[in-house]
Protein backbone atom coordinates (compact mmCIF):
# COMPACT_ATOMS: atom_id res chain seq x y z
CA UNK A 1 0.00 0.00 0.00
CA UNK A 2 2.55 2.62 0.36
CA UNK A 3 4.01 2.52 -3.04
CA UNK A 4 0.47 3.10 -4.34
CA UNK A 5 0.15 6.36 -5.92
CA UNK A 6 -0.79 9.50 -3.92
CA UNK A 7 -3.88 10.52 -5.76
CA UNK A 8 -5.21 6.89 -4.89
CA UNK A 9 -4.81 8.12 -0.98
CA UNK A 10 -5.74 11.52 -0.98
CA UNK A 11 -9.31 13.25 -2.32
CA UNK A 12 -9.90 15.47 -4.60
CA UNK A 13 -7.07 18.58 -5.26
CA UNK A 14 -5.26 17.05 -2.29
CA UNK A 15 -3.89 14.36 -4.18
CA UNK A 16 -2.69 16.69 -7.24
CA UNK A 17 1.04 15.74 -8.09
CA UNK A 18 2.38 19.59 -7.84
CA UNK A 19 1.07 20.53 -4.51
CA UNK A 20 3.19 18.86 -2.03
CA UNK A 21 6.60 19.86 -4.14
CA UNK A 22 5.12 23.44 -4.35
CA UNK A 23 4.71 23.35 -0.20
CA UNK A 24 7.65 21.52 0.73
CA UNK A 25 9.77 23.78 -1.28
CA UNK A 26 7.88 26.84 0.31
CA UNK A 27 8.29 25.34 3.48
CA UNK A 28 11.90 24.86 3.27
CA UNK A 29 12.94 28.08 1.32
CA UNK A 30 10.74 30.68 3.78
CA UNK A 31 12.56 29.27 7.00
CA UNK A 32 14.56 32.03 7.93
CA UNK A 33 14.39 33.74 4.91
CA UNK A 34 15.59 37.18 6.33
CA UNK A 35 18.07 36.29 8.35
CA UNK A 36 21.20 36.36 5.93
CA UNK A 37 21.66 39.74 5.51
CA UNK A 38 21.67 40.77 1.62
CA UNK A 39 25.24 40.23 -0.06
CA UNK A 40 26.57 42.35 -3.28
CA UNK A 41 24.34 40.96 -5.94
CA UNK A 42 21.38 41.55 -3.77
CA UNK A 43 22.73 45.08 -2.73
CA UNK A 44 22.72 45.47 -6.46
CA UNK A 45 19.14 44.90 -6.91
CA UNK A 46 18.34 46.96 -4.25
CA UNK A 47 20.10 49.90 -5.57
CA UNK A 48 18.16 49.43 -8.90
CA UNK A 49 14.93 48.62 -7.81
CA UNK A 50 15.04 51.97 -5.36
CA UNK A 51 15.93 54.27 -8.35
CA UNK A 52 13.22 56.57 -9.65
CA UNK A 53 11.48 55.18 -13.38
CA UNK A 54 13.77 57.63 -14.97
CA UNK A 55 17.15 56.35 -13.19
CA UNK A 56 16.44 52.84 -13.76
CA UNK A 57 15.45 53.73 -17.33
CA UNK A 58 19.12 55.48 -17.69
CA UNK A 59 20.91 52.42 -16.00
CA UNK A 60 19.53 49.93 -18.87
CA UNK A 61 21.80 51.63 -21.69
CA UNK A 62 24.62 51.81 -18.38
CA UNK A 63 24.80 48.69 -17.02
CA UNK A 64 23.03 45.22 -16.52
CA UNK A 65 20.73 45.41 -19.47
CA UNK A 66 20.20 41.68 -18.96
CA UNK A 67 18.98 42.34 -15.49
CA UNK A 68 17.24 45.04 -16.05
CA UNK A 69 13.59 43.42 -16.80
CA UNK A 70 13.63 41.74 -13.01
CA UNK A 71 15.17 44.94 -11.29
CA UNK A 72 11.46 46.39 -13.24
CA UNK A 73 9.53 44.31 -11.52
CA UNK A 74 11.32 44.54 -8.27
CA UNK A 75 10.83 48.47 -8.44
CA UNK A 76 6.97 47.71 -8.10
CA UNK A 77 7.53 45.20 -5.92
CA UNK A 78 10.19 46.93 -3.27
CA UNK A 79 7.52 50.16 -3.68
CA UNK A 80 4.69 48.18 -2.31
CA UNK A 81 6.05 45.78 0.12
CA UNK A 82 9.21 47.55 1.15
CA UNK A 83 12.93 46.72 1.26
CA UNK A 84 13.94 44.11 3.82
CA UNK A 85 15.37 41.35 3.39
CA UNK A 86 12.43 39.07 3.52
CA UNK A 87 10.88 41.26 1.65
CA UNK A 88 13.38 41.19 -1.38
CA UNK A 89 13.56 37.76 -1.29
CA UNK A 90 9.92 36.41 -1.24
CA UNK A 91 9.35 36.59 -4.90
CA UNK A 92 12.32 34.50 -5.55
CA UNK A 93 10.58 32.15 -2.76
CA UNK A 94 7.38 31.98 -4.77
CA UNK A 95 9.04 31.81 -7.56
CA UNK A 96 11.01 28.76 -6.66
CA UNK A 97 8.09 27.09 -5.10
CA UNK A 98 6.18 27.56 -8.27
CA UNK A 99 9.44 25.66 -9.98
CA UNK A 100 8.96 22.71 -7.78
CA UNK A 101 4.87 22.27 -8.64
CA UNK A 102 5.43 23.12 -12.36
CA UNK A 103 8.29 20.39 -12.78
CA UNK A 104 6.09 17.76 -10.61
CA UNK A 105 3.72 18.27 -13.20
CA UNK A 106 5.96 17.70 -16.13
CA UNK A 107 8.05 14.98 -14.47
CA UNK A 108 3.82 13.21 -14.04
CA UNK A 109 3.57 13.68 -18.01
CA UNK A 110 7.20 12.28 -18.93
CA UNK A 111 8.06 9.73 -16.57
CA UNK A 112 5.18 8.74 -13.99
CA UNK A 113 3.77 10.38 -11.21
CA UNK A 114 6.05 8.55 -8.58
CA UNK A 115 9.07 10.20 -10.78
CA UNK A 116 7.59 13.82 -10.76
CA UNK A 117 6.50 13.57 -6.79
CA UNK A 118 10.22 12.19 -5.65
CA UNK A 119 12.09 14.20 -8.23
CA UNK A 120 10.18 17.31 -7.03
CA UNK A 121 10.51 16.83 -3.90
CA UNK A 122 14.09 16.20 -4.06
CA UNK A 123 14.14 19.68 -5.71
CA UNK A 124 12.93 21.10 -2.48
CA UNK A 125 15.54 19.51 -0.21
CA UNK A 126 18.44 20.90 -2.25
CA UNK A 127 20.68 23.51 -0.41
CA UNK A 128 20.95 25.06 -4.02
CA UNK A 129 17.57 25.87 -3.83
CA UNK A 130 16.85 27.55 -0.57
CA UNK A 131 20.32 29.29 -1.41
CA UNK A 132 18.50 31.04 -5.12
CA UNK A 133 15.20 30.98 -3.12
CA UNK A 134 16.32 33.32 -0.75
CA UNK A 135 18.22 35.76 -3.16
CA UNK A 136 16.58 38.89 -4.43
CA UNK A 137 18.37 37.89 -8.13
CA UNK A 138 16.19 36.35 -10.90
CA UNK A 139 17.88 33.09 -10.69
CA UNK A 140 14.62 31.51 -9.26
CA UNK A 141 12.08 33.12 -12.12
CA UNK A 142 14.93 31.75 -14.68
CA UNK A 143 13.80 28.23 -13.24
CA UNK A 144 10.69 28.84 -13.14
CA UNK A 145 9.84 29.80 -16.66
CA UNK A 146 12.38 27.25 -17.97
CA UNK A 147 10.22 23.96 -16.30
CA UNK A 148 7.06 26.66 -17.44
CA UNK A 149 7.94 26.94 -21.28
CA UNK A 150 9.25 22.83 -21.38
CA UNK A 151 5.47 21.65 -19.70
CA UNK A 152 4.08 24.60 -22.64
CA UNK A 153 6.58 23.04 -25.66
CA UNK A 154 5.16 18.84 -24.10
CA UNK A 155 1.39 20.22 -24.18
CA UNK A 156 1.87 21.73 -28.22
CA UNK A 157 3.49 19.42 -29.19
CA UNK A 158 0.62 16.89 -27.81
CA UNK A 159 -2.24 18.40 -29.30
CA UNK A 160 -0.68 21.78 -31.72
CA UNK A 161 -2.82 24.81 -31.56
CA UNK A 162 -2.19 28.31 -31.80
CA UNK A 163 -3.17 29.16 -27.78
CA UNK A 164 -0.91 26.12 -26.83
CA UNK A 165 1.66 27.65 -28.92
CA UNK A 166 0.63 31.05 -27.84
CA UNK A 167 1.24 30.26 -24.32
CA UNK A 168 4.59 28.61 -24.87
CA UNK A 169 6.04 31.84 -26.66
CA UNK A 170 4.84 33.50 -23.89
CA UNK A 171 6.90 31.62 -21.45
CA UNK A 172 9.88 31.59 -23.88
CA UNK A 173 9.93 35.55 -24.11
CA UNK A 174 9.81 35.57 -20.32
CA UNK A 175 12.65 33.14 -19.93
CA UNK A 176 14.71 35.27 -21.86
CA UNK A 177 13.86 38.66 -19.91
CA UNK A 178 14.91 36.61 -17.05
CA UNK A 179 18.02 36.05 -18.46
CA UNK A 180 19.76 35.58 -21.92
CA UNK A 181 22.13 32.99 -21.17
CA UNK A 182 18.84 30.20 -19.91
CA UNK A 183 17.46 30.44 -23.61
CA UNK A 184 20.33 27.69 -24.29
CA UNK A 185 16.94 25.86 -23.04
CA UNK A 186 15.58 26.26 -26.52
CA UNK A 187 18.90 23.90 -28.07
CA UNK A 188 16.64 21.11 -26.09
CA UNK A 189 13.42 22.01 -27.14
CA UNK A 190 14.70 21.97 -30.44
CA UNK A 191 15.81 18.67 -30.26
CA UNK A 192 12.67 17.90 -28.83
CA UNK A 193 10.50 19.34 -31.97
CA UNK A 194 13.15 17.50 -33.76
CA UNK A 195 11.97 14.07 -32.47
CA UNK A 196 8.58 15.00 -32.24
CA UNK A 197 8.67 15.84 -35.90
CA UNK A 198 9.88 12.43 -36.77
CA UNK A 199 6.85 10.74 -34.79
CA UNK A 200 3.18 10.04 -36.30
CA UNK A 201 1.57 11.77 -33.70
CA UNK A 202 3.50 14.37 -32.90
CA UNK A 203 4.35 13.83 -29.65
CA UNK A 204 7.39 14.22 -27.31
CA UNK A 205 8.99 10.73 -26.96
CA UNK A 206 7.36 9.43 -24.14
CA UNK A 207 3.85 11.35 -23.68
CA UNK A 208 2.59 9.32 -27.00
CA UNK A 209 0.91 6.82 -24.37
CA UNK A 210 -0.48 9.18 -22.24
CA UNK A 211 -1.91 11.31 -24.79
CA UNK A 212 -3.98 7.96 -26.19
CA UNK A 213 -4.57 6.12 -22.85
CA UNK A 214 -5.12 9.49 -20.57
CA UNK A 215 -3.19 8.51 -17.95
CA UNK A 216 0.56 8.99 -17.17
CA UNK A 217 0.81 6.06 -14.59
CA UNK A 218 -0.01 3.79 -18.39
CA UNK A 219 2.47 6.15 -20.39
CA UNK A 220 5.74 4.61 -20.59
CA UNK A 221 6.68 0.65 -20.80
CA UNK A 222 8.16 0.24 -17.47
CA UNK A 223 6.96 2.73 -15.03
CA UNK A 224 7.74 2.98 -11.38
CA UNK A 225 4.20 2.89 -10.86
CA UNK A 226 3.71 -0.39 -12.72
CA UNK A 227 6.89 -1.92 -11.31
CA UNK A 228 5.92 -0.92 -8.02
CA UNK A 229 1.92 -2.12 -8.53
CA UNK A 230 1.67 -5.06 -11.68
CA UNK A 231 -0.50 -6.55 -9.89
CA UNK A 232 -3.09 -3.79 -9.17
CA UNK A 233 -2.45 -2.26 -12.25
CA UNK A 234 -3.14 -5.74 -14.29
CA UNK A 235 -6.36 -6.14 -12.72
CA UNK A 236 -7.50 -2.66 -13.36
CA UNK A 237 -10.38 -1.94 -15.98
CA UNK A 238 -9.18 -1.54 -19.75
CA UNK A 239 -5.87 -3.19 -18.84
CA UNK A 240 -6.30 -6.19 -21.25
CA UNK A 241 -6.22 -3.60 -24.41
CA UNK A 242 -2.33 -3.12 -22.93
CA UNK A 243 -1.89 -6.66 -22.16
CA UNK A 244 -2.68 -7.36 -26.02
CA UNK A 245 -0.67 -4.98 -27.54
CA UNK A 246 2.35 -5.11 -24.91
CA UNK A 247 4.39 -6.21 -27.34
CA UNK A 248 3.98 -3.56 -29.71
CA UNK A 249 4.34 -0.49 -26.86
CA UNK A 250 7.53 -1.96 -25.66
CA UNK A 251 9.32 -2.37 -28.94
CA UNK A 252 8.09 1.44 -29.98
CA UNK A 253 7.58 3.84 -27.23
CA UNK A 254 4.10 5.19 -28.06
CA UNK A 255 0.98 4.42 -29.47
CA UNK A 256 -0.63 1.20 -31.24
CA UNK A 257 -0.73 3.90 -34.30
CA UNK A 258 2.56 4.39 -34.58
CA UNK A 259 3.66 1.01 -34.00
CA UNK A 260 1.18 0.12 -36.83
CA UNK A 261 2.29 3.01 -39.39
CA UNK A 262 5.80 4.10 -38.27
CA UNK A 263 7.63 1.94 -40.88
CA UNK A 264 5.30 3.66 -43.86
CA UNK A 265 5.86 7.07 -42.51
CA UNK A 266 9.44 6.55 -42.35
CA UNK A 267 9.19 4.65 -45.89
CA UNK A 268 7.50 8.04 -47.27
CA UNK A 269 4.78 5.80 -48.51
CA UNK A 270 2.27 7.59 -46.51
CA UNK A 271 1.13 11.22 -48.98
CA UNK A 272 0.83 13.20 -45.41
CA UNK A 273 3.72 11.56 -43.32
CA UNK A 274 5.95 14.41 -44.64
CA UNK A 275 3.76 17.22 -44.37
CA UNK A 276 3.01 16.40 -40.46
CA UNK A 277 6.71 15.81 -39.60
CA UNK A 278 7.21 19.32 -40.34
CA UNK A 279 4.25 20.72 -38.85
CA UNK A 280 5.93 20.95 -35.15
CA UNK A 281 8.97 22.44 -36.38
CA UNK A 282 6.77 25.32 -37.63
CA UNK A 283 4.44 25.70 -35.39
CA UNK A 284 7.83 25.94 -32.94
CA UNK A 285 9.47 28.22 -35.44
CA UNK A 286 6.47 30.48 -35.61
CA UNK A 287 6.14 30.41 -31.89
CA UNK A 288 9.61 31.78 -31.12
CA UNK A 289 8.87 34.87 -33.14
CA UNK A 290 7.26 36.73 -30.50
CA UNK A 291 10.24 36.12 -27.94
CA UNK A 292 12.65 37.12 -30.48
CA UNK A 293 11.50 40.54 -31.59
CA UNK A 294 10.56 41.21 -27.80
CA UNK A 295 14.36 39.77 -26.66
CA UNK A 296 16.70 41.33 -29.59
CA UNK A 297 16.74 44.95 -28.41
CA UNK A 298 17.56 43.55 -24.62
CA UNK A 299 20.36 41.26 -26.10
CA UNK A 300 21.62 44.38 -28.62
CA UNK A 301 22.27 46.44 -25.34
CA UNK A 302 23.58 43.28 -23.42
CA UNK A 303 25.61 42.76 -26.15
CA UNK A 304 27.68 45.93 -25.85
CA UNK A 305 27.89 46.00 -21.59
CA UNK A 306 29.41 42.47 -21.84
CA UNK A 307 32.85 43.34 -21.36
CA UNK A 308 31.84 45.50 -18.47
CA UNK A 309 29.73 43.33 -16.74
CA UNK A 310 31.38 40.39 -16.93
CA UNK A 311 35.05 41.47 -16.55
CA UNK A 312 35.34 39.68 -13.19
CA UNK A 313 34.62 36.23 -15.13
CA UNK A 314 37.64 33.83 -15.70
CA UNK A 315 37.79 31.59 -18.56
CA UNK A 316 36.09 28.13 -18.19
CA UNK A 317 37.99 25.34 -17.39
CA UNK A 318 37.41 21.41 -17.61
CA UNK A 319 37.51 21.51 -13.67
CA UNK A 320 34.46 23.87 -13.76
CA UNK A 321 32.53 21.04 -15.46
CA UNK A 322 33.39 18.80 -12.32
CA UNK A 323 32.57 21.38 -9.76
CA UNK A 324 29.57 22.27 -11.42
CA UNK A 325 27.01 19.79 -9.55
CA UNK A 326 28.49 20.69 -5.80
CA UNK A 327 28.16 24.89 -6.94
CA UNK A 328 24.60 24.64 -8.21
CA UNK A 329 23.34 22.47 -5.24
CA UNK A 330 25.87 24.61 -2.69
CA UNK A 331 27.04 20.98 -0.91
CA UNK A 332 29.46 18.64 -2.73
CA UNK A 333 27.86 15.94 -1.01
CA UNK A 334 24.40 16.56 -2.09
CA UNK A 335 25.47 17.63 -5.94
CA UNK A 336 27.44 14.45 -6.16
CA UNK A 337 24.73 12.50 -4.86
CA UNK A 338 22.21 14.31 -7.24
CA UNK A 339 24.32 13.92 -10.27
CA UNK A 340 24.43 9.91 -9.94
CA UNK A 341 20.86 9.24 -9.63
CA UNK A 342 19.96 11.75 -12.94
CA UNK A 343 22.50 9.13 -14.59
CA UNK A 344 20.87 6.27 -13.60
CA UNK A 345 17.61 7.90 -14.44
CA UNK A 346 18.89 8.91 -17.52
CA UNK A 347 19.94 5.46 -18.09
CA UNK A 348 16.53 3.59 -17.31
CA UNK A 349 14.01 6.25 -17.90
CA UNK A 350 14.37 5.65 -22.00
CA UNK A 351 13.37 7.97 -24.28
CA UNK A 352 10.95 9.19 -21.88
CA UNK A 353 13.70 11.21 -20.51
CA UNK A 354 15.50 12.61 -23.63
CA UNK A 355 14.08 15.87 -23.07
CA UNK A 356 14.66 16.17 -19.38
CA UNK A 357 18.29 15.03 -20.03
CA UNK A 358 18.20 17.44 -23.12
CA UNK A 359 17.56 19.92 -20.98
CA UNK A 360 20.24 19.18 -18.52
CA UNK A 361 22.93 18.78 -20.78
CA UNK A 362 22.85 21.00 -23.79
CA UNK A 363 22.49 24.77 -21.67
CA UNK A 364 25.63 23.04 -19.47
CA UNK A 365 27.24 22.31 -22.50
CA UNK A 366 26.94 25.45 -24.20
CA UNK A 367 27.51 27.81 -21.75
CA UNK A 368 30.89 26.21 -21.43
CA UNK A 369 32.10 26.26 -24.89
CA UNK A 370 30.99 29.79 -25.03
CA UNK A 371 33.13 30.01 -22.17
CA UNK A 372 35.72 28.77 -23.29
CA UNK A 373 36.13 32.09 -25.80
CA UNK A 374 34.49 34.42 -23.80
CA UNK A 375 33.80 35.41 -20.24
CA UNK A 376 30.49 33.41 -19.45
CA UNK A 377 31.07 30.64 -16.97
CA UNK A 378 29.12 31.58 -14.18
CA UNK A 379 27.74 28.23 -12.11
CA UNK A 380 24.51 29.99 -10.99
CA UNK A 381 23.43 31.19 -14.53
CA UNK A 382 22.79 27.58 -15.25
CA UNK A 383 21.23 26.80 -11.74
CA UNK A 384 17.50 26.47 -14.56
CA UNK A 385 18.85 23.11 -15.32
CA UNK A 386 18.58 21.77 -11.80
CA UNK A 387 15.00 20.73 -11.96
CA UNK A 388 15.58 18.54 -14.90
CA UNK A 389 18.12 17.08 -13.13
CA UNK A 390 15.87 16.28 -10.42
CA UNK A 391 13.06 14.70 -12.93
CA UNK A 392 15.58 12.20 -13.91
CA UNK A 393 17.04 11.11 -10.50
CA UNK A 394 12.60 11.25 -9.73
CA UNK A 395 13.16 8.45 -12.66
CA UNK A 396 15.80 6.63 -10.50
CA UNK A 397 13.81 6.82 -7.16
CA UNK A 398 10.67 5.79 -9.12
CA UNK A 399 11.46 2.11 -9.71
CA UNK A 400 11.43 1.95 -5.72
CA UNK A 401 8.47 1.86 -3.33
CA UNK A 402 7.57 5.75 -2.05
CA UNK A 403 8.48 4.83 1.27
CA UNK A 404 11.88 4.03 0.08
CA UNK A 405 12.66 6.71 -2.92
CA UNK A 406 10.97 9.37 -0.02
CA UNK A 407 13.91 7.66 2.51
CA UNK A 408 16.32 8.77 -0.04
CA UNK A 409 14.87 12.13 -0.41
CA UNK A 410 15.06 12.59 3.10
CA UNK A 411 18.93 11.63 3.46
CA UNK A 412 19.61 14.22 0.70
CA UNK A 413 18.16 16.80 2.94
CA UNK A 414 19.88 15.55 6.14
CA UNK A 415 23.47 15.84 4.16
CA UNK A 416 22.74 19.13 2.89
CA UNK A 417 21.81 20.31 6.64
CA UNK A 418 25.13 22.06 7.04
CA UNK A 419 24.72 23.69 4.26
CA UNK A 420 21.42 25.05 4.86
CA UNK A 421 22.39 26.45 8.08
CA UNK A 422 25.33 28.20 6.94
CA UNK A 423 23.93 29.60 3.60
CA UNK A 424 21.22 31.04 6.13
CA UNK A 425 24.55 32.76 7.65
CA UNK A 426 25.99 34.32 4.63
CA UNK A 427 25.39 34.25 1.00
CA UNK A 428 28.69 35.03 0.41
CA UNK A 429 31.11 31.99 -1.16
CA UNK A 430 32.83 30.41 0.11
CA UNK A 431 31.07 31.18 3.00
CA UNK A 432 34.05 32.16 5.15
CA UNK A 433 34.29 35.03 3.39
CA UNK A 434 31.77 37.23 4.75
CA UNK A 435 31.24 40.93 4.42
CA UNK A 436 29.32 42.30 7.69
CA UNK A 437 27.77 45.04 6.21
CA UNK A 438 25.65 45.37 8.95
CA UNK A 439 28.06 45.27 11.46
CA UNK A 440 30.05 47.54 9.89
CA UNK A 441 26.30 49.74 9.93
CA UNK A 442 25.97 49.64 13.67
CA UNK A 443 29.01 50.75 14.59
CA UNK A 444 28.55 53.83 12.85
CA UNK A 445 24.95 54.08 13.71
CA UNK A 446 26.00 53.95 17.50
CA UNK A 447 28.59 56.29 17.05
CA UNK A 448 27.36 59.15 14.97
CA UNK A 449 26.76 62.84 15.92
CA UNK A 450 25.26 65.71 13.52
CA UNK A 451 28.24 66.57 11.54
CA UNK A 452 29.62 63.74 11.00
CA UNK A 453 30.43 62.89 7.28
CA UNK A 454 31.60 59.50 5.77
CA UNK A 455 34.51 58.27 3.16
CA UNK A 456 34.62 55.05 1.69
CA UNK A 457 37.37 52.80 0.10
CA UNK A 458 37.93 51.93 -2.42
CA UNK A 459 35.00 53.01 -4.18
CA UNK A 460 34.95 51.34 -7.98
CA UNK A 461 35.16 47.69 -6.97
CA UNK A 462 31.94 44.96 -7.02
CA UNK A 463 32.35 45.38 -3.20
CA UNK A 464 29.77 48.33 -2.86
CA UNK A 465 30.92 49.19 0.71
CA UNK A 466 28.80 52.28 -0.02
CA UNK A 467 25.62 50.63 -1.03
CA UNK A 468 25.98 47.90 1.99
CA UNK A 469 26.39 50.79 4.50
CA UNK A 470 23.72 53.00 2.79
CA UNK A 471 21.46 49.57 3.03
CA UNK A 472 21.69 49.30 6.27
CA UNK A 473 21.75 53.20 7.59
CA UNK A 474 19.31 54.57 5.45
CA UNK A 475 18.69 58.40 6.21
CA UNK A 476 20.47 57.47 8.85
CA UNK A 477 24.09 57.54 7.31
CA UNK A 478 26.20 60.28 7.82
CA UNK A 479 27.06 62.69 4.62
CA UNK A 480 28.72 61.42 1.84
CA UNK A 481 31.63 64.12 2.05
CA UNK A 482 33.42 63.43 -1.64
CA UNK A 483 30.55 62.43 -4.36
CA UNK A 484 29.60 65.15 -6.39
CA UNK A 485 27.69 63.14 -8.92
CA UNK A 486 26.01 59.58 -7.65
CA UNK A 487 25.04 56.35 -8.85
CA UNK A 488 21.52 57.26 -9.90
CA UNK A 489 22.45 60.28 -12.33
CA UNK A 490 25.58 58.13 -13.86
CA UNK A 491 23.44 55.06 -14.51
CA UNK A 492 25.32 52.38 -12.98
CA UNK A 493 26.49 51.47 -9.42
CA UNK A 494 28.72 53.78 -8.78
CA UNK A 495 29.74 57.34 -7.36
CA UNK A 496 32.15 60.20 -8.93
CA UNK A 497 34.19 61.50 -6.29
CA UNK A 498 35.14 65.24 -5.74
CA UNK A 499 38.77 65.50 -7.45
CA UNK A 500 40.08 67.59 -4.94
CA UNK A 501 39.48 65.44 -1.39
CA UNK A 502 41.06 68.40 0.89
CA UNK A 503 39.07 71.08 -0.37
CA UNK A 504 35.89 68.71 -0.02
CA UNK A 505 36.85 67.42 3.18
CA UNK A 506 37.76 70.98 4.39
CA UNK A 507 35.35 71.95 7.78
CA UNK A 508 34.74 68.27 8.58
CA UNK A 509 35.93 67.62 12.12
CA UNK A 510 34.77 63.82 12.51
CA UNK A 511 34.93 61.50 9.42
CA UNK A 512 33.80 57.88 9.09
CA UNK A 513 36.06 55.62 7.28
CA UNK A 514 35.01 52.76 5.63
CA UNK A 515 37.64 50.40 3.93
CA UNK A 516 37.76 46.90 1.99
CA UNK A 517 39.24 43.57 4.60
CA UNK A 518 40.45 44.22 7.90
CA UNK A 519 42.90 46.36 8.60
CA UNK A 520 44.89 47.85 11.62
CA UNK A 521 45.69 51.12 10.68
CA UNK A 522 42.71 51.60 7.42
CA UNK A 523 44.43 55.47 6.82
CA UNK A 524 47.04 53.82 5.54
CA UNK A 525 45.40 51.73 2.76
CA UNK A 526 43.74 54.09 1.08
CA UNK A 527 45.16 55.23 -2.09
CA UNK A 528 46.08 58.70 -4.07
CA UNK A 529 44.95 62.25 -2.90
CA UNK A 530 41.92 60.81 -1.08
CA UNK A 531 44.91 59.08 1.68
CA UNK A 532 46.46 61.86 1.61
CA UNK A 533 43.83 64.31 2.78
CA UNK A 534 42.57 61.95 5.31
CA UNK A 535 45.97 61.55 6.63
CA UNK A 536 48.05 64.80 6.23
CA UNK A 537 45.33 67.53 6.87
CA UNK A 538 45.42 67.12 10.46
CA UNK A 539 43.15 63.98 10.94
CA UNK A 540 43.80 61.69 13.83
CA UNK A 541 42.69 58.14 14.19
CA UNK A 542 40.06 58.19 17.12
CA UNK A 543 38.85 54.03 17.02
CA UNK A 544 39.30 51.18 14.53
CA UNK A 545 36.84 48.58 14.61
CA UNK A 546 37.22 45.42 12.45
CA UNK A 547 34.31 43.83 10.96
CA UNK A 548 34.32 40.68 8.37
CA UNK A 549 35.47 41.86 5.71
CA UNK A 550 35.41 45.24 6.27
CA UNK A 551 37.15 47.86 9.10
CA UNK A 552 35.40 51.13 10.43
CA UNK A 553 37.97 53.89 11.55
CA UNK A 554 36.76 57.18 13.26
CA UNK A 555 39.30 59.96 12.44
CA UNK A 556 38.97 63.57 14.48
CA UNK A 557 40.68 66.84 13.84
Amino acid sequence: MGGLPVRRHLPGWLGAVWLWPTLATLAVTGAEIGSAQPWRDELATWSAATRPLGDLARMAGTIDAATWPYYLFMHGWVTLCGDSPAALRLPSALAMAGTAGLAAALGARLLGRHAGLTGSLLFAALPGTSRYAQEARPYAFVALFAVLATLLLVRALERPGWRRWAGYAAAVAALGLAHLVALTLLAAHAAAVLAAGRTASGAVPGTADRATHGTADRAIPGTADRATHGAADRDAPGNADRTASGSADRAVPGTAHLAAHGAADRAGLRPDAGRRSRRPVWGWLLALLPAVVVLTPLVLLAAGQRGRQLDWVDQARPADLVALPGALTQSGTVGGLLLGLAALGAARSGRAGLLPAACLVLPVALVFLAGLAVPLWVPRYLFFVVPFACLLAGAALATAALPAALAVVLLAGLLGLPDQAALRHSHEWPRGALVDYRGAARVIDAGRRPGDVIVFSPRDGWLFTDLGIGYHLGDRQPRDALTVRGRDARGDYWADECPDPAACLAGARRVWLVVAGRRTDPVAAVPGAKGAALRDDGFAVDRVWQRPGLSVALLTR
